[in-house]
């Protein structure tokens, strides 16, 4: 059985201190700490680092934590703590940046679809930023109150379409988005990078399948599930940051491919 290396300890144990220090502060800090759009003013830029530290469930924290010891200890015993922590951090930051340049996408998206209104970027920020949760619930009665003042305020008329469009905004802009699973995906790769014919297994697919086939894999379904799953491309959102886990993975592998390339992959920072 591989012992736990002192950096995945410690990255686990941080994880742990920020999941119980949430729950007992409240949604405060996850207004503080997860990572919101760049639209959104509760954004903040030390967001792109403690997102990764925010979960938003025991199962989320438990997945990622037991990915985090099972593929990261190899990766810290080859490389040692100091360059296994800069490649994990980095996929974390690459990840939350994927994600908030196609959050930000969509958001023109919606907001394209009222254009013909010609309404200000001041006035587009302020609809987008209407309170649409309540209790963590969404609600729209915040929305309804003072999005028809915003009109009025300018003169202008609207229709439902046009409400729909930017609560869809408004709603997408303040989704917040937690977890370690872009930093994780970061990590899988650099794995199937090190160890290609390790066999690795799910717990609902009982068979044995070869790194180098099992994580371009999982990248592709996740691909797939994002471009069907976010409202860009014609869907609607399932909750779960596909875009995000790419970005770790594609940072991970441009970081992998760089160190190979310059041989550099074989030398540690202790």
């Amino acid at each position: 059985m591989m012992r736990i290396t002192e950096t995945v300890k410690q990255l686990i144990i941080i994880n742990v201190i920020f999941f119980i220090g949430s729950y007992l502060v409240g949604p405060a800090a996850e207004n503080y700490l997860a990572l919101h759009s760049v639209q959104s003013d509760q954004f903040q830029y030390w967001q792109l680092l403690t997102h990764m530290f925010m979960h938003g469930g025991i199962m989320h924290i438990l997945f990622n934590m037991f990915a985090l010891f099972s593929f990261g200890g190899l990766l810290e015993q080859m490389w040692g703590p100091k360059k296994f922590i800069f490649f994990y951090i980095s996929c974390g930051i690459g990840a939350a940046a994927l994600h908030l340049g196609i959050t930000y996408l969509e958001i023109q998206n919606m907001l394209d679809q009222v254009s013909h209104l010609n309404l200000s970027n001041d006035t587009l920020y302020k609809f987008i930023n209407i309170p649409v949760f309540e209790n963590g619930h969404v609600s729209v009665d915040a929305f309804n109150t003072q999005a028809p003042a915003i009109f009025n305020s300018l003169g202008k008329t609207f229709t439902r379409p046009e409400m729909e469009s930017l609560f869809n905004a408004a709603l997408l802009n303040q989704i917040p988005m937690v977890g370690a699973s872009g930093a994780i995906y970061g990590v899988l790769v650099a794995f199937a990078f090190i160890v290609p014919n390790a066999e690795l297994m799910l717990m609902f697919v009982p068979i044995p399948i070869k790194a180098k086939y099992f994580v371009p894999g999982l990248l592709v379904f996740d691909l797939y599930l994002g471009l069907k799953g976010q409202s860009l491309f014609g869907g609607t959102s399932d909750g779960v940051a596909h875009f995000a886990h790419l970005g770790g993975a594609l940072i991970g592998f441009l970081m992998m491919w760089y160190w190979k390339k310059n041989e550099f992959n074989n030398n540690r920072w202790n």
